[in-house]
């Protein structure tokens, strides 16, 4: 069952968050990751949601993404996207 990283991000340093940028894809990819979503523009329709940049990731498995997320390759990344940004982030198992 498909597993999804789903991520409203708040980029509080934009040259710390693009170094990020440069590296996570490639171990996203080498986890069965791919993004569906990656922060383009975006309209509330309804509630109070002022989402900044959007990104969703998704993956074969949820055990597949916890992999990639909790991964040593993964966690300098992690840090630094942290470092330079805020977010809120959910893993949610698909249909």
């Amino acid at each position: 069952m498909a597993a999804y990283l789903i991520g409203d991000i708040t980029v509080t340093d934009a040259s710390v968050y693009e170094e990020y940028r440069k590296h996570v894809p490639d171990i996203i990819a080498s986890h069965g990751g791919k993004y569906l979503i990656r922060g383009g523009a975006s309209q509330t329709v309804e509630g109070e949601w002022a989402a900044k940049r959007v990104v969703v990731l998704e993956f074969p498995t949820m055990d597949m993404l916890k992999t990639f997320y909790f991964s040593a390759a993964y966690a300098p990344y992690k840090a630094m996207r942290q470092s330079g940004s805020s977010a809120q982030m959910v893993l949610v198992e698909g249909i």
